[in-house]
């Protein structure tokens, strides 16, 4: 990959790291409700399958999941219905009390990072964003050099996403303590959560 093709692939990839999906509103919902720091080390689980996924599409086989309806169909409603289990549990969570923001009364981080992990490996329209967009810009030159560069860049900006999502959530908790507050923010992230796995139940494979 030449340092032209890179410069046209990283606003593009970049682009795709901050659009507003079921990932990055878990890291705004985290943040929200867990903290900026425990948001962002949670997201760990999500840069896991992504890498994943990655390395799937790397080794050819993301064309696999593409090409096989069955396939698809299989991942994108077991996506679909953990995005609805999520957004119900949001909705049916009500407003965190003080005693919630304690250290010993949060989510335990393991069980985030597996929120987080899932979300992203149950959406099959990542595996396919690796599979059919990082290959627009491989040139001529070594397949699995460019491939990395491509998926380290994807993985350090995904970083940035959760960051900045993270950061934004938290300062949407520390902006809104109050009960009635919260409990709005709670049920327009649980509502959102499952328009997500809604909209992922009624994507279709696209056409080889």
């Amino acid at each position: 990959m030449d340092l032209e093709t890179y410069l046209v692939f990283l606003p593009a990839c970049f682009a795709i790291n901050m659009a507003f999906g079921p990932n990055n509103l878990l890291s705004l919902t985290n943040g929200a409700r867990e903290g900026v720091w425990r948001a962002t080390a949670a997201a760990s689980g999500r840069l896991v399958a992504f890498s994943l996924m990655i390395a799937i599409a790397a080794l050819g086989l993301g064309a696999v999941l593409a090409a096989s309806e069955l396939m698809f169909s299989i991942v994108k409603w077991a996506g679909a219905a953990y995005l609805v289990y999520l957004g119900v549990r949001l909705l049916r969570a009500g407003a965190p009390t003080l005693e919630t923001f304690s250290p010993g009364a949060r989510s335990p981080l393991r069980r985030l990072m597996l929120q987080e992990f899932w979300v992203a490996a149950g959406n099959p329209k990542a595996i396919l964003v690796f599979t059919a967009f990082f290959p627009q810009f491989l040139g001529g030159g070594s397949y699995a050099l460019s491939f990395f560069i491509m998926g380290a860049t994807f993985i350090a900006l995904e970083i940035v996403a959760i960051a900045v999502y993270a950061a934004f959530g938290g300062r949407l908790g520390s902006l809104a303590r109050g009960r009635r507050v919260l409990t709005l923010f709670n049920r327009v992230s649980g509502s959102l959560m499952i328009g997500f796995g809604l909209m992922l139940a009624l994507t279709r494979r696209p056409a080889a």
